[in-house]
């Protein structure tokens, strides 16, 4: 498995910069597999936000609740996704959210493959 960034910029319509960061990760066949066998593309990977969301009260908050959530599907990573940001580090946090998210789809993935046989752990 490989995580693939992509990073670029545009102008906003003010004048400012809006930075865009793409992620796609990279699956061998026997990975893709496992995606397929076990139906993993909707599998929720990583989710921030949706607690303000539950708290939102009123039209207004709720859209901007939806707005400043983040959810991350083993498909979203699969097929890749776009995010726009409003700077640098925000670019920053949005990486680190989506190199978490890729290490659990990859402790998923790796659990999967040790359904079909026999597992030995051996303690000294």
């Amino acid at each position: 498995m490989e995580l693939h960034f992509s990073r670029s910029q545009k102008s906003g319509l003010m004048g400012g910069v809006k930075f865009i960061l793409e992620a796609k990760v990279g699956l061998n066949d026997a990975e893709q597999g496992f995606v397929k066998k076990y139906k993993l593309a909707d599998t929720l990977l990583y989710e921030k936000g949706a607690d303000k969301i539950d708290a939102a009260t009123g039209a207004m908050s709720l859209i901007a609740a939806r707005f400043m959530q983040m959810r991350v599907t083993v498909n979203d990573l699969v097929l890749g996704r776009t995010f726009e940001c409003k700077d640098i580090i925000e670019i920053m946090a949005v990486q680190g959210q989506l190199k978490e998210a890729t290490d659990l789809f990859h402790k998923i993935l790796t659990a999967a493959s040790t359904f079909e046989g026999e597992e030995v752990i051996r303690f000294a």
